[in-house]
């Protein structure tokens, strides 16, 4: 795989994304995995909300708040650091990190998930390292699959995306979320969704997408721009913008 070795295993970045799930807002951004819970709820609006999957769930808000309606989701990631301080913070009740303030300098926070109102919903998660282009064949049955800020992650997202239709229920949906960060050290340029030029045309991410999904998915609306910030010190964030698209299984 084309990733940076160790990247999501570090504790830096593993401080950094618990921020980013369970600390502050910062510059007038609201809580990303929380905003992108609750499009999705207004999503799906009247279908069934047995079960759901949150595949690249990271240190797993958005898993948590999905909880808060479904009957159960089980969150995935590749990193098993991850996996295994979203085990720590629901067995505990709590998050715990030392966040990066200048130089070596940190600060420990904590916080609670009573405080956020997901303690009851806690019960209802499961946790699990996976591959989205490798998972198991017992993932599957969906009512939501969510991918929030996954694709450009990927090695081969044509993997996943060409074969999420199986684990998603009739008129089920697929919402993804991305900046569309195209890097040749995730994923080979042969691999890129979009982000190139084809037949002398700009091809987007999201003309790959429908591409891709197409023959199993219908595209719900028009996409739309979650912002979100990750706080990497006192002095450095970095402000990215998210788009959203919401696709609809169609019945076999």
């Amino acid at each position: 795989m084309n990733r940076p070795a160790g990247y999501y295993e570090d504790n830096t970045t593993l401080a950094q994304y618990l921020e980013f799930h369970f600390g502050e807002s910062w510059h007038g951004e609201a809580n990303f995995p929380k905003e992108l819970a609750d499009a999705v709820m207004e999503a799906l609006d009247g279908r069934e909300l047995c079960r759901a999957l949150d595949i690249g769930c990271a240190v797993g808000r958005t898993t948590l708040e999905l909880a808060r309606h479904f009957e159960h989701v089980d969150g995935v990631d590749f990193s098993q650091t991850f996996i295994g301080k979203c085990r720590e913070v629901v067995a505990d009740g709590e998050a715990r990190y030392a966040r990066s303030e200048e130089g070596n300098l940190v600060s420990y926070q904590a916080r609670a998930l009573s405080t956020l109102g997901l303690a009851e919903a806690a019960q209802r998660v499961a946790f699990h390292q996976g591959d989205a282009c490798n998972l198991g064949s017992d993932y599957r049955d969906y009512d939501l699959v969510l991918a929030g800020n996954l694709i450009d992650r990927l090695y081969k997202p044509s993997l996943f995306l060409e074969s999420i239709h199986e684990r998603i229920n009739d008129l089920g949906l697929l919402v993804i979320a991305s900046p569309y960060t195209w890097l040749e050290e995730y994923t080979p340029k042969s691999e890129w969704v979009g982000g190139f030029m084809k037949n002398g045309e700009p091809f987007t991410t999201l003309d790959g997408l429908k591409d891709m999904l197409g023959p199993h998915f219908r595209l719900l609306g028009e996409p739309r721009s979650l912002p979100f910030v990750i706080r990497e010190t006192r002095n450095k964030f970095q402000h990215s913008f998210s788009e959203l698209t919401i696709w609809e299984k169609l019945p076999d």
